[in-house]
């Protein structure tokens, strides 16, 4: 078998799987569907009997037809409301199973390690969530309300003719097969050309969303051309897969409308030379020619169908490789805790690199001991934000440990490290939402008076009282219209109102103005007494006070000691230091 039908087979399953929940919609939709059919099968039976009930001129019986045609008003309405409530409980259905794919994707992509996010665009996986689930709503849509009705329709017309005349019912099966050879030869290419469209489909909005994100920068360095040459090549790679994806998909209706045309041409004309032998009525002829092209018709719809689902599976198997991605090692094997009262922090051993094949850090060693301000300096790719990432278990090291209270952090759950952990980065994040949402994220029970009291000692609270609606001011996604710096301010009132044990200070004032740089050094002053902190510096002017300045170079530490201590030595910190205040 080949890969792709294996592909398709396996998602079928999985989306199968995932309506598990909603079978009584789909036993309910699946009568309604029974109720529907027979009652439109009814119909042509009735309009046949109504017209042997017209003789000849003069000899007809209204009486009769009168309750033919009552009869035939009540299947069309039992039909349509039989078909109001398959499309209610198809429509909860289909947008429950949707809606569940979607809170699974949401939800495992809070437990991928971060190794799976800073590899992969973001673009992509947005395209995935939105897109592709769109997608997957539209072909279940159609499958749920076209194929069914389709199958039982052909099924239901198929059985009708039989009682009417056999040998015209004959004809219309012969060419069946015609019917689904075509559809089927038509249909097995369609998978991998929608497969494709999807996947180039999230490679544009990938591409779009890195360029929303740095217009500036393309605008500065006049790279408009070069960027819009980029797209129009995706652009064009998406469209000459779509047209064939689409071309191939459109294919199948006229295919198998040629072939029912034929079956419908093949009735009409035996049928009519049987009437004519007396070996069937007018009106059964009637009724045949109306069971031949509600037999014909499903195929025109269910061939529809397989295309759209085609795109659907195709949608739906990226979106189960989201899900399926290997999440992070789960906390529920974590069962110790960090020992309390001790901030020690003792990297023994740790090796770690991003790609096996370049080495970043090798056997590095560190001990912290409780409340001291530890400074990690040294020049771009050392290491540093490395040494922070493993700390936090954002990443766990190759081989080593690392102790935190005297406890190894890979057995003990993340959330309680975490909350151990303070943590203010060079590259700002605040949600869309207001101010005192943003500052009070890690301590959503903060009164008040303890939020206003964390943006005074970051210095934030009188641009806060600037703004239209002060703490209630709604900014929108990444801080919207405020400064760089003010974003950064903000980011300090968040640590300093949950006032973690340890700190983690990664360029945490590279935005801000010298003056208020020195308002908010102080106020970390007054917050680090007690704690051990650790400072990611490239200014090393802010680090002099620090207890130990810890100088990396290619993954390890190649001094370290007081400030004064490393430029008594003369190494790699004082060029280091000497570079930025040489005049």
């Amino acid at each position: 078998m080949k890969k792709n039908d294996l592909n398709r087979r396996a998602t079928l399953k999985k989306i199968i799987a995932k309506g598990k929940r909603y079978l009584h919609y789909f036993i309910i939709s699946l009568i309604s569907a029974v109720v529907s059919v027979a009652a439109n099968l009814m119909i042509p039976l009735l309009i046949g009997d109504a017209v042997d009930c017209i003789k000849t001129t003069g000899n007809v019986d209204f009486a009769t037809i009168s309750k033919y045609l009552l009869f035939i008003g009540l299947s069309v309405g039992v039909s349509a409301l039989a078909q109001y409530l398959m499309g209610l409980c198809s429509n909860r259905m289909t947008y429950g199973i949707t809606r569940d794919i979607r809170d699974e994707a949401f939800r495992h992509i809070q437990k991928l390690p971060l190794s799976y996010l800073d590899s992969h665009a973001t673009g992509d996986t947005v395209s995935r969530m939105i897109s592709d689930v769109e997608h997957v709503a539209d072909g279940l849509l159609l499958g749920f309300t076209h194929f069914f009705t389709g199958i039982l329709t052909i099924l239901g017309a198929l059985g009708f003719m039989l009682s009417v005349n056999p040998l015209v019912a004959l004809v219309i099966i012969a060419v069946t097969p015609l019917s689904l050879i075509a559809a089927n030869l038509i249909t097995k290419h369609t998978y991998s050309m929608f497969k494709v469209q999807s996947s180039t489909r999230g490679e544009q909005t990938a591409f779009i969303e890195e360029l929303m994100n740095g217009q500036k920068v393309v605008q500065a360095f006049e790279c408009e051309e070069s960027t819009q040459e980029r797209f129009d090549e995706i652009s064009e790679r998406l469209r000459v897969c779509s047209v064939r994806a689409l071309f191939y998909s459109a294919l199948t209706n006229p295919s198998t409308r040629f072939v029912n045309a034929i079956a419908y041409a093949g009735i009409g004309v035996v049928g009519a030379l049987t009437a004519i032998a007396g070996g069937i009525t007018v009106g059964g002829l009637t009724a045949l020619l109306s069971y031949a092209n509600q037999y014909t018709k499903p195929f025109n719809e269910i061939t529809d169908v397989l295309a759209e689902l085609q795109n659907a599976l195709a949608c739906a198997a990226r979106l189960f490789e989201l899900i399926e991605e290997p999440e992070q090692s789960p906390d529920e094997e974590c069962t110790e805790h960090i020992g309390q009262g001790s901030n020690d922090v003792c990297f023994e051993n740790v090796s770690f690199s991003y790609n096996p094949e370049q080495e970043l850090i090798k056997d590095f060693n560190m001990n912290v001991k409780s409340g001291k301000l530890i400074a990690i300096v040294g020049p771009t790719g050392c290491g540093k934000t490395t040494l922070i990432n493993l700390l936090m278990r954002f990443y766990d090291p190759d081989d080593g440990r690392i102790l935190v209270g005297g406890t190894d952090t890979t057995k003990v759950a993340r959330s309680e490290l975490r909350k151990n952990f303070g943590m203010v980065l060079q590259d700002t994040w605040l949600k869309a939402g207001t101010i005192r949402e943003n500052i009070s994220m890690g301590r959503p029970d903060a009164s008040e008076e303890e939020i206003i009291a964390a943006a005074k000692a970051s210095h934030a609270h009188e641009f806060i009282k600037r703004l239209p609606k002060a703490y209630d001011t709604v900014i929108g996604e990444s801080g919207g219209s405020l400064s760089q710096g003010q974003k950064q301010l903000l980011c300090i009132a968040r640590v300093m109102l949950t006032r973690p044990p340890m700190l983690i200070l990664d360029e945490a004032t590279s935005s801000i103005d010298t003056r208020t740089e020195i308002q908010v050094q102080d106020a970390f002053s007054k917050l680090m007494k007690g704690r051990t902190t650790f400072i990611v510096a490239h200014r090393l002017s802010t680090i002099r006070e620090a207890d130990m300045i810890l100088v990396m170079r290619d993954g390890r530490i190649v001094e370290k000691g007081t400030h004064g201590e490393l430029l008594k030595l003369g190494g790699f910190y004082k060029e280091l230091y000497e570079s930025q205040f040489a005049h």
